[in-house]
């Protein structure tokens, strides 16, 4: 795999932060931004003006939420021709999803867990593969947060890496979601975070979450990232080198200069580790 085309820190793009980059100016030390194209696409007027100059001046990542590559519905084909051309519109760098699926017959307003099954293993690496094709170019599929795993009969991390090898695609390394599930379904952290094929990590996700209880975690990206979480991503680095990763917040907003301190944290752990290649490199 080649360096990807884009580098550095990110931060997500919303539609309630259009107004606060606008006027902030100089959004340093972001070098990418990600938006979810279903948001988008159909998005014009002066918003999706604000977009196409965001995008002409950062690389901006497709972040999917609603591919439902898990799920027991057909694929949408022409919802992935349409990311496609918008994706070439904007000049984006990467098409993104969830390991994960959200609709059966009717969209479920959630991401729902895939049965960790070697069966379920080829159904998902099958349809990822007809979306690379359609694309023409490979996906990158994110490791989910989970609260249930029905049916399982593999672990977590063998059905992710027997997912990413059958399907030949690439791995968006989310790091809350490895904190997230060690917590609530009692695994380590680190152990799993070593298992990952690190030449196929494109990019990666840093995010916060809530304390529900002592034994259970609920990812929000709505509060600040925690130590723990951190300390994982500097461990990633440390691992695989340094990859581009994005700071994911999508409610609960501070103010613009805190959520720029915390790519701020993303930037310095990087510059630590900047002597390490990262392994796709």
């Amino acid at each position: 795999m080649n360096t990807p085309p884009f580098t550095g820190s990110g931060l997500g793009l919303r539609r309630a932060l259009l107004g606060p980059f606008q006027a902030h100016g100089d959004l340093s030390p972001v070098q990418f931004m990600e938006i979810a194209p279903e948001n988008w696409i159909p998005i014009g007027g002066q918003e999706g003006r604000l977009l196409r100059d965001f995008a002409a001046r950062y690389p901006m990542v497709l972040h999917g939420l609603s591919l439902s590559i898990g799920g027991p519905d057909p694929l949408d084909e022409a919802f992935i021709h349409n990311v496609k051309a918008f994706k070439k519109e904007i000049n984006s760098p990467l098409y993104s999803e969830h390991l994960s699926y959200c609709t059966d017959g009717a969209h479920l307003y959630d991401l729902m867990p895939i049965p960790f099954t070697p069966e379920a293993v080829i159904y998902v690496a099958n349809r990822i593969s007809r979306v690379q094709d359609i694309m023409g170019e490979r996906i990158a599929i994110e490791n989910v947060s989970y609260y249930a795993a029905p049916g399982a009969e593999m672990s977590e991390i063998d059905f992710l890496n027997a997912v990413l090898e059958k399907a030949d695609c690439l791995l968006l390394l989310d790091v809350n979601n490895i904190y997230v599930n060690s917590i609530n379904h009692r695994y380590d952290a680190l152990q799993f975070l070593h298992a990952l094929p690190g030449e196929r990590i494109a990019y990666g996700h840093i995010a916060g979450h809530h304390n529900e209880a002592a034994d259970l975690i609920v990812d929000t990206h709505g509060a600040e990232v925690i130590d723990n979480v951190w300390d994982i991503l500097d461990a990633a680095y440390a691992t695989f080198g340094v990859f581009p990763t994005l700071l994911e917040r999508d409610f609960n907003f501070p103010p613009l200069t805190e959520l720029l301190g915390e790519v701020a944290r993303i930037d310095q752990l990087q510059q630590k580790h900047s002597g390490k290649l990262a392994l796709n490199a």
